[in-house]
């Protein structure tokens, strides 16, 4: 049994930013740290994630049902802005994920980033609307994976046709090595 609001359907793709960028031309701009494996460091207890003795976020029955049933859980800390979200993500397949997300406050994430290090990238997001209405956000990579710029866009359904920019280049959906993940982790090495 999924719900829909836990699913996520989405294409990935390199993107070519040696010459123009047009995708930075309107678009809404978000700083983005993400840290991951910090599931490590969270017990599932009384309804809730907690972080030693702080409750991290609430749960949900089907949440608690999500991850009672599933093991194999990406975990990631993302800084948004000022924000930060904590997420479980499960891939299903290719293109669709189950992904849990909770806002958690600033003081609680410091916290548990403290007991880290963890794996970690970072990056500027632009998001953008295609020519036929569908949200795109490309991933311009800082550190030591600048240069790199992914982008992907979120679907309805796999089935969905989606209208390709023309900066788009070699798809990457499904290729477990290109998960901000798997970067994250080369950067480790």
């Amino acid at each position: 049994m999924f719900v829909d609001d836990h699913v996520e359907i989405e294409r990935r793709f390199l993107v070519d930013g040696r010459e123009e960028k047009p995708w930075r031309e309107g678009s809404e701009v978000l700083l983005i740290e993400q840290h991951y494996n910090v599931g490590k460091h969270l017990k599932m207890r009384a309804g809730a994630l907690w972080f030693d003795d702080t409750k991290f976020a609430a749960l949900t029955q089907s949440e608690i049902e999500f991850l009672a049933k599933n093991t194999a859980w990406t975990t990631r800390l993302r800084k948004r802005n000022e924000t930060y979200v904590l997420t479980y993500k499960s891939r299903i397949s290719n293109d669709t994920a189950i992904e849990l997300e909770w806002v958690v406050e600033a003081a609680h994430a410091l916290a548990l980033l403290a007991s880290g290090p963890f794996p970690s990238i970072e990056k500027t997001r632009y998001v953008l609307t295609g020519s036929d209405g569908m949200v795109w956000e490309v991933d311009e990579f800082e550190g030591g994976l600048a240069g790199l710029i992914l982008a992907e866009v979120e679907l309805p359904s796999s089935q969905t046709e989606v209208v390709l920019p023309p900066w788009t280049g070699q798809e990457i959906t499904g290729l477990a090595s290109w998960s901000n993940h798997a970067l994250a982790e080369t950067l480790t090495l």
